[in-house]
C-alpha cells in the first residue's frame, strides 16, 4: 500500500509484524478473541472500553500529549502539537520528549497518520475533548465555532464588529473571522491592549480553568466589554465561557499549565550501609515469621466464627490484635498475609469458622528462610488489600478482614512497581514515601479508577492529596508492608528484596512459578542473616525464664505449654504460673518430668520457688475428679467436697452431694472444670472408666485448602508464542478479506464483504481445477456453529465430499466439507 493512510486500519496494514506484536502486547484486550483481520483489529482498538483501558496506562506526559491533540485541529501537524505542548517560547525538555510521547501513542494505536496529519482516534478524542459536563485537564473550553453554535446571525455580526472586524454575509465566515483574530498573536495583543484592567483580571481568573463563569442579567461594564467582543461567549442563561483560541493566546500557546515531560526524581536520598539494611530487614523477617506462627498457635484449636457475609467480626479482629500485641490494622495485615499463603481458611462446616489449614503444619516444619519465601511469594502476587479493612464499601458497610470484597486487581502491579523504583537506587539508599508516590502518580495518573461510561478521564488535580486515589494508597501500603515483611530495611530495599522482584519474565505480571522461584532465590540470601535457634533458656528466681534467642521448635512448643509468654523482643520472657503448670500437667506431664525438662534445658539451676510451684500444683492436681453424668465431682476427701459446697462462688455450678465423696452438677464437665479452676482448685477430668483424661492439645485443621487466587487486572499478558500466532492469523485473515478476486458468475452481484456464492457444481469444478493448477482460492465457509468466515486456501485433494487444503488464514492444512462452502472465487494472479 502506498500513499497516506486514510484510516487506522490502513495504517495498521503498513506496520511490520514487530509493530503489531507491540500493539497486542501493550493492549492485550485486543486479543480476546483474536481479530479475524486488520479491519477487525482497528475496529476493536477504537471501542470505548479498549480505549479507556489504554488511556489509563499512559504516563502523565503521554497523556498530556493526547489531551493536547484532543484540543488541537484534526488533523494536527506535529509543529502545531509542539507549540501546544511547549508554548510560543518553546521548552527544550518538552521538545526532547515529545517524539517519545507521539511514538507511544502511535504504538498503542491511539494516534495514526504521518507527522503532517496526526489524528487522535475518534473515541479517544471524545473522551478527552473538553465540554461543559466533562472539563478537560487542560482547563480549556470549547472553540469559538463550538461556543457560538446556535447564536443569532445578527448577534454574530455585532460581535465581530465590536472586535474591529468587517461584517460578513453569513455566520460561517463571521465565526472564521473571529477565530482568525483570536489565533493571531499580534492582532489579539492589540485588542487586549484596549481592554479595561478589570476585564483582563476576569480573563486571568478563567485562564487555566475552569473556563466557565457566571454573570447576572445586567453584566458589569467590564464583563459587557468582553461579551461584546466574543472574549466571553454566553453558555446558557447566566453562564459564559472563555473560548479556546482566546485562552491559548493568553497562555502563550500552551495547552497545559505545567507540562511534565520527565518523571519526578526519587529524592532526597538517604544513604545507609547496605549490610545494616540487610540486617534490619532480616530481623523484621524473623519477627514476621514469629507473628504468623503465633497467629497459627492462637487458632490451633479453631479460630473465630465466619460472618454470614464473610470475614471476621470487628470483635474477633480486636481479640486477634490483642493476642498478637499489635493494632487492628496490622492484625488485618498478618491475617491476610497468612490467608494469601494458604495457611488459614474457613473450614466450610455448617457452623463455619476460621482455622489453620493442613498446609500450615507443613509450613511450620520448614526452615525459617523457606517459610519466609512462602509468605513473600504469597504477598507479592496477592490482589487482596488489607489496608482497606474497616473502610466502607459502596453500600456503606464496613469491609471485614478475610472478607470477600478486599481484592483490588492493581495491587500486584503496584507492589512490583513500587519495589522496582527502590531497586533503581543504589544498595542501601532510601527515599521518602512521598517521592515514590509522586513517581507512581506520574507513571499512571489515571489508574486510581476508570472513568464511568460517558465520563472523560482526568488527571490528578495539582496540589491534591496523592493518597486519595487507590493506586497511591496501594503504594503506601506496599512500602509499609514490605518493611513489616522484611523485604525492605530502614526504608531501603534489601539484597534479598532485590532478588525477590527479579523475575525472568519481561512482562508486568510474572507467572506464579517465576514468583516462587524468585522468592526461593531471595530466601537463600536471607538464610545466613536470620538468627540461629538456641536450645536453652535461663531460669530466674522470680518464676520467669529468658530465652536468649529464638528457641528450637520442640523446646519452644514444650515451654509454651509450661509457661506463658510475658514479653517478646530480642529475648523472650516466659512466666511460670499455677495455671501454666496445671496446663502442662493436663497435657500428661508429671512433676518429675517437668523438673527434669527444666534442668536439661536451662543454663542456670532450677530456682527453688519454681520447683516448689511445680510440686505444689502437682500435689493438688487430680485430687478432684470430674466426669460426665450431667457432670460430677469425685474426691476421696469428703471435707474438701464440703468446703466446695459451702463456697458461695459454687452456687452457679448448682452442686449437690450424692455420696460422701461425690457431688453432682447441672453443668457440663467443661464448665465445671473451668468453674472450679476459677475458684482456685486443680481438678482433673476423668473418663467413664475412671482414668484421668489427658488434655492434649489436638490441633484443629480445615480440610485441604488452596491459597486464594488473585483477581486479574484485565486480560493476562500474552506470551511470545501467542503473539506470533495471532499476528499470523491477522495477516492471513486480512489476505482473505482484501485479496483481489476474479469475477464470479453469479445471478446478482454480491455486496461488498459478503461471502461468495456459487452453485455446488461450480464449487466442485473450481476446486478440482485448483488442485490441478496448484492455485489459491477465496472461499466462504460456515462452520458447525453457524459462524461465517472468508478464507484463502490452496486445495490439495478433493474426494468424498471433502476438500483438503492449505489454509492461508490459519496457516495450517485443514479439511473442509464441501457442503459448508458457500461459494468460491479464483484469486488474481498476484494476490498470493
Amino acid at each position: 500500500m502506498t500513499g497516506t493512510p486514510r484510516t487506522l486500519a490502513e495504517e495498521l496494514r503498513t506496520r511490520t509484524d514487530r509493530g503489531l506484536v507491540g500493539l497486542l502486547r501493550a493492549r492485550p484486550d485486543l486479543l480476546n478473541p483474536v481479530p479475524g483481520d486488520v479491519t477487525q483489529l482497528a475496529t476493536r482498538a477504537g471501542t470505548r472500553a479498549s480505549v479507556v483501558r489504554a488511556v489509563e496506562r499512559l504516563d502523565r506526559f503521554v497523556l498530556q500529549t493526547a489531551e493536547a491533540l484532543a484540543v488541537a485541529p484534526d488533523p494536527c501537524p506535529y509543529d502545531t502539537l509542539g507549540a501546544l505542548m511547549g508554548g510560543d517560547a518553546g521548552d527544550p525538555a518538552v521538545a526532547a520528549e515529545l517524539p517519545r510521547a507521539v511514538a507511544e501513542l502511535r504504538a498503542q494505536a491511539l494516534v495514526w497518520g504521518p507527522d503532517e496529519r496526526l489524528r487522535l482516534v475518534r473515541t479517544a478524542r471524545e473522551l478527552l475533548t473538553p465540554s461543559a459536563a466533562h472539563p478537560s485537564p487542560t482547563g480549556l473550553g470549547p472553540t469559538v465555532a463550538e461556543a457560538m453554535a446556535g447564536m443569532s446571525p445578527g448577534l454574530l455580526q455585532e460581535t465581530i464588529a465590536a472586535a474591529g472586524l468587517p461584517t460578513t454575509h453569513d455566520p460561517v465566515t463571521a465565526v472564521a473571522s473571529l477565530t482568525a483574530l483570536f489565533s493571531d498573536r499580534a492582532r489579539m495583543a492589540a485588542l487586549l491592549d484596549t481592554a479595561p484592567a478589570e476585564s483582563v483580571a476576569v480573563l486571568d481568573k478563567l485562564l487555566w480553568g475552569p473556563p466557565y463563569g457566571g454573570v447576572t442579567d445586567r453584566p458589569a461594564p467590564h464583563l459587557q466589554w468582553l461579551l461584546d467582543r466574543g472574549l466571553l461567549i454566553p453558555a446558557g442563561a447566566r453562564n459564559v465561557v472563555l473560548p479556546r483560541e482566546a485562552a491559548l493566546h493568553l497562555r502563550g500557546g500552551r495547552a497545559h499549565h505545567t507540562p511534565e515531560p520527565v518523571p519526578p526524581a526519587l529524592s532526597p536520598v538517604t544513604e545507609r550501609d547496605p549490610q545494616l539494611v540487610d540486617n534490619a530487614a532480616a530481623n523484621q523477617a524473623f519477627t514476621a515469621l514469629a507473628t504468623v506462627e503465633e497467629l497459627l498457635k492462637e487458632w490451633d484449636l479453631g479460630g473465630p466464627a465466619v460472618l454470614r457475609a464473610g470475614g471476621m467480626s470487628v470483635r474477633d479482629l480486636k481479640r486477634t490484635a490483642t493476642a498478637l500485641d499489635t493494632t487492628e490494622q496490622l492484625a488485618a495485615f498478618w491475617l491476610e498475609l497468612a490467608y494469601a499463603a494458604g495457611l488459614i481458611a474457613s473450614d466450610g462446616e455448617a457452623d463455619e469458622r476460621f482455622a489453620a489449614t493442613p498446609a500450615a503444619e507443613e509450613w511450620l516444619q520448614l526452615p525459617d528462610h523457606e517459610r519466609w519465601a512462602a509468605l513473600a511469594a504469597g504477598w507479592l502476587a496477592a490482589t487482596r488489600a488489607p489496608g482497606i479493612v474497616g473502610t466502607a464499601d459502596a453500600k456503606g458497610r464496613a469491609l471485614a478482614a478475610l472478607g470477600p470484597h478486599l481484592d483490588r486487581s492493581p495491587a500486584p502491579e503496584v507492589r512490583r512497581r513500587a519495589l522496582g523504583l527502590l531497586a533503581t537506587l543504589p544498595p542501601g539508599t532510601a527515599v521518602p514515601a512521598t517521592a515514590v508516590l509522586a513517581r507512581l502518580q506520574w507513571e499512571r495518573p489515571l489508574r486510581g479508577g476508570a472513568p464511568a461510561a460517558g465520563q472523560a478521564p482526568a488527571t490528578a488535580t495539582p496540589g491534591a492529596d496523592p493518597a486519595d486515589d487507590l493506586r497511591s494508597r496501594l503504594a503506601h501500603w506496599t512500602l509499609t508492608e514490605a518493611e513489616l515483611l522484611g523485604v525492605t530495611g530502614r526504608g531501603a530495599l534489601s539484597t534479598h528484596g532485590r532478588t525477590l522482584i527479579d523475575t525472568v519474565s519481561d512482562s508486568a505480571a510474572p507467572t506464579p512459578a517465576e514468583t516462587t522461584a524468585a522468592a526461593t532465590r531471595a530466601a537463600a540470601l536471607l538464610a545466613p542473616l536470620l538468627p540461629e535457634p538456641v536450645d536453652h533458656v535461663l531460669l530466674q528466681a522470680d518464676l520467669t525464664a529468658v530465652a536468649p534467642g529464638p528457641l528450637r521448635r520442640p523446646l519452644g512448643e514444650a515451654l509454651g505449654v509450661l509457661a506463658d509468654i510475658e514479653s517478646k523482643g530480642g529475648a523472650t520472657v516466659y512466666r511460670f504460673t499455677p495455671g501454666s503448670v496445671r496446663r502442662a500437667l493436663d497435657a500428661g506431664r508429671s512433676a518429675a518430668e517437668l523438673q527434669e525438662f527444666l534442668a536439661t534445658h536451662s543454663r542456670t539451676p532450677v530456682p527453688q520457688p519454681l520447683a516448689y510451684l511445680i510440686d505444689d500444683v502437682a500435689r493438688k492436681h487430680g485430687q478432684l475428679r470430674i466426669g460426665a453424668a450431667a457432670a460430677y465431682v469425685r474426691c476421696d476427701d469428703d471435707a474438701l467436697l464440703s468446703e466446695i459446697l459451702a463456697d458461695r462462688r459454687a452456687a452457679a455450678l448448682r452442686l449437690r452431694r450424692l455420696a460422701p465423696t461425690v457431688l453432682a452438677a447441672q453443668t457440663s464437665p467443661d464448665q465445671l472444670l473451668d468453674g472450679l479452676r476459677a475458684m482456685g482448685y486443680a481438678p482433673a477430668a476423668e473418663s467413664a472408666a475412671g482414668d484421668v483424661l489427658i488434655a492434649r492439645a489436638d490441633s484443629y485443621r480445615t480440610p485441604p485448602r488452596t491459597a486464594p487466587a488473585p483477581v486479574p487486572d484485565g486480560p493476562p499478558s500474552p506470551d511470545p508464542t501467542l503473539l506470533a500466532a495471532a499476528v499470523r492469523a491477522i495477516r492471513a485473515g486480512d489476505l482473505a478479506a482484501t485479496a483481489e478476486r476474479k469475477p464470479v458468475h453469479a445471478p446478482a452481484p454480491a455486496a461488498p464483504g459478503a461471502l461468495p456464492r456459487t452453485t455446488s457444481a461450480e464449487t466442485l469444478a473450481t476446486m478440482q481445477a485448483a488442485v490441478l493448477t496448484n492455485s489459491a482460492l477465496w472461499i466462504g465457509y460456515v462452520n458447525a456453529d453457524g459462524a461465517a468466515s472468508q478464507r484463502v486456501i490452496a486445495p490439495v485433494r478433493v474426494e468424498g465430499g471433502f476438500v483438503t487444503a492449505y489454509d492461508h488464514t490459519s496457516d495450517e492444512v485443514r479439511t473442509y466439507p464441501l457442503h459448508r462452502i458457500t461459494g468460491v472465487a479464483e484469486l488474481a494472479d498476484d494476490s498470493v
